[in-house]
């Protein structure tokens, strides 16, 4: 059977169709389900191998990005989410759903799933929206299930709050060490691996993120989040440059994000 995703709507959510396309052509069965059906047990979890939440603007980040979606999945969810994720299904934020699972507290995590936060996506230090390519180098001794083999990629950024911090500097370099900053910005001139903790200049660092964070992820690997939009570059036509590069039309760098989830659920 194809795995099945359950795609979170409403409040703001406005890059569903797009996530929901690209785990159908990773080959998987994708359903697009408003957080409200979810929370009143008209649809349940527990009936979908993968759960992603997308990009856009919940509750018009009137209060922060990602806030108050991640207190309606917090309380409202809670045990379904803890479940989820306790049974070992993967679990991904892209942008806005990046910044939910932060303020959720679900990333970077602990091991007992206890949904405190510890860390938050603040203001880019450049002050304004930011919708630029970047490029990500993945680390190879991360746990991470959804960038397992991968080096780099080239996707865009579009927010205005990605700078990735904490209160507690020494919680950077526990995450460091266990492999949960998974994804940081790097200069695309340099050899990989070339990941450094010094801050990159703007706007190869688009945000200022410490240690130049583009995503992270749980204890577990199962949990992922990640700033930039990897299915936003889910064909080779989408890339900035392909022309210059005379590719063949053909899948993108983001889709092997993907399809690591669904190998890993099959």
């Amino acid at each position: 059977m194809r795995p099945r995703v359950a795609v979170l709507s409403g409040f703001g959510i406005n890059c569903e169709l797009e996530t929901m396309a690209v785990f159908r052509m990773a080959g998987a069965e994708a359903d697009r389900i408003h957080l409200n059906r979810l929370v009143r047990g008209e649809k349940k979890l527990s009936d979908y191998q993968i759960m992603a939440i997308p990009g856009g603007f919940s509750f018009g980040d009137h209060l922060g990005s990602g806030r108050l979606l991640g207190n309606r999945l917090r309380f409202g969810l809670r045990e379904q989410v803890r479940e989820f994720v306790t049974s070992g299904k993967p679990v991904i934020g892209i942008c806005n759903g990046f910044q939910v699972l932060v303020k959720m507290g679900l990333l970077p995590g602990d091991e007992d799933v206890s949904l405190s936060q510890t860390a938050s996506l603040a203001l880019n230090d450049s002050g304004q929206y930011e919708n630029r390519w970047t490029t990500l180098e993945f680390d190879h001794d991360s746990p991470c299930i959804w960038t397992s083999g991968m080096d780099r990629i080239r996707v865009p950024v579009r927010h205005g709050e990605g700078k990735f911090v904490t209160n507690d500097n020494s919680l950077m370099d526990k995450w460091a060490k266990s492999g949960q900053l998974v994804a940081r910005y790097v200069d695309p001139s340099k050899q990989y691996p070339s990941a450094s903790d010094e801050i990159l200049p703007y706007p190869i660092s688009p945000n200022q993120s410490w240690r130049n964070v583009a995503g992270v992820c749980d204890p577990t690997g199962l949990v992922f989040g990640i700033m930039p939009h990897p299915e936003a570059n889910h064909s080779t036509w989408l890339g900035a440059t392909w022309t210059r590069e005379k590719k063949e039309q053909g899948e993108g760098e983001g889709m092997q994000i993907f399809h690591n989830a669904i190998k890993y659920v099959s």
